[in-house]
């Protein structure tokens, strides 16, 4: 993989523009496990080597088990995660392929039923901060730590 330069290297201004969209989500009221769940089922998704290592070992500091870890992208085949968690990851893999089929009227209005229209928007801006990141991580080739 070739040495790229980095984004916060050659324009600062725009990689704290995603830093004000974490800022944003840390004063939504986010869940921090819901949001790490987001995080790193997206990445996993966007196959973002860099954020997923991140983000997998920050939700073992916040609590997160092994097994849920291990088994998210597997998610639909087991009874490990909650309905709202189920109701969370549904939503981000909408919103993380939304060209595929967008986000299904279905799938929104699951999420607005169990948490409401504000933490519905707090957990879409959750799946857009971290897709943010994850492409900026890969066109960047940010190393693993």
């Amino acid at each position: 993989m070739s040495k790229r330069s980095l984004t916060i290297d050659l324009d600062p201004k725009a990689y704290a523009a995603v830093r004000g969209l974490e800022k944003y989500i840390s004063e939504s009221g986010l869940d921090k496990i819901h949001y790490k769940l987001i995080k790193i089922r997206a990445s996993q998704i966007n196959g973002c080597a860099f954020c997923i290592e991140k983000h997998t070992r920050e939700a073992r500091e916040l609590g997160l088990s092994e097994q849920r870890i291990y088994l998210l992208n597997a998610w639909r085949e087991t009874k490990l995660y909650t309905e709202e968690e189920r109701a969370i990851l549904a939503l981000t893999e909408e919103v993380t392929c939304i060209a595929n089929k967008g986000v299904l009227d279905e799938t929104y209005n699951n999420a607005v039923a169990l948490f409401g229209e504000a933490y519905t928007k707090a957990i879409v801006m959750g799946i857009v901060t971290i897709n943010a990141w994850n492409r900026i991580a890969i066109a960047d080739h940010w190393p693993l730590n």
